[in-house]
């Protein structure tokens, strides 16, 4: 026990906290997921955040000093993104000769995820710039939080919105896909990569290589129009 709590002092003084933190608990929660035969509900993604939380209340760890750890895995989210390149590589002819589809769905689907996001909020009577923080919510975080701050939102509201839009389609994903009765793979993770960006195509991956090319075509078609086009509209409509 003593041997323990030395190990504890230590890491929790340290970057290495964060970093050990992380990969333990990824590490675990991947197993379960595997173990449950890759169930949607055990969303490693999920239950890697969840643990993580409960783990820094119950320590009072406050999250900067977890962050100066876990940042060394935080940047290899940027090659993990570009990796996604690779299934369109292999798929190039295809993406190409389906070219104009599939920015005319990316467009509508983006169009459609935005105005509804928008229209709950304008409903429910919620403060104008966390409507306008609503509105990437399609969009991964970290573009989804720039176009936050251009338009009048708030960035921090706008990556928890996308976080959540994410998890929410990695997890309803094959149960909606299934009651709609599409079976195409291809339209799937379009679908999925459209609605729930970078959670969405990392669980289409998981489930299928062809469903994963899409969702990565779809989700890099949504960073470039949202954020191309999210001002200009914001701007319009205030103008």
């Amino acid at each position: 026990m003593a041997d323990f709590v030395q190990l504890w002092v230590y890491l929790s003084t340290t970057p290495l906290f964060g970093l050990t933190a992380t990969l333990v608990t990824y590490v675990l929660v991947q197993a379960g997921h595997e173990r449950v035969g890759r169930a949607a509900w055990a969303n490693p993604v999920l239950w890697s955040v969840v643990v993580i939380g409960c783990v820094l209340l119950a320590t009072k760890t406050p999250y900067p000093t977890y962050f100066a750890g876990a940042q060394f895995v935080h940047v290899l989210l940027g090659p993990a993104v570009v990796a996604l390149g690779w299934p369109l590589w292999l798929r190039r002819h295809e993406m190409r000769r389906r070219g104009v589809a599939l920015v005319i769905a990316a467009l509508a689907g983006g169009s459609a995820a935005a105005a509804s996001a928008v229209a709950m909020g304008l409903a429910f009577g919620m403060p104008a710039d966390v409507v306008r923080s609503l509105a990437p919510k399609s969009v991964t975080a970290p573009v989804a939080m720039g176009i936050a701050e251009q338009i009048g939102g708030v960035p921090a509201l706008a990556a928890v919105f996308a976080v959540l839009t994410g998890m929410a389609g990695a997890l309803s994903a094959r149960w909606l896909f299934n009651s709609l009765g599409f079976t195409d793979w291809a339209v799937r993770g379009f679908a999925l990569g459209t609605t729930s960006h970078g959670i969405g195509a990392a669980r289409a991956l998981q489930v299928n290589d062809e469903a994963g090319a899409y969702a990565g075509i779809a989700l890099g078609l949504q960073v470039v129009l949202a954020a191309l086009l999210m001002p200009l509209v914001a701007r319009l409509i205030a103008g």
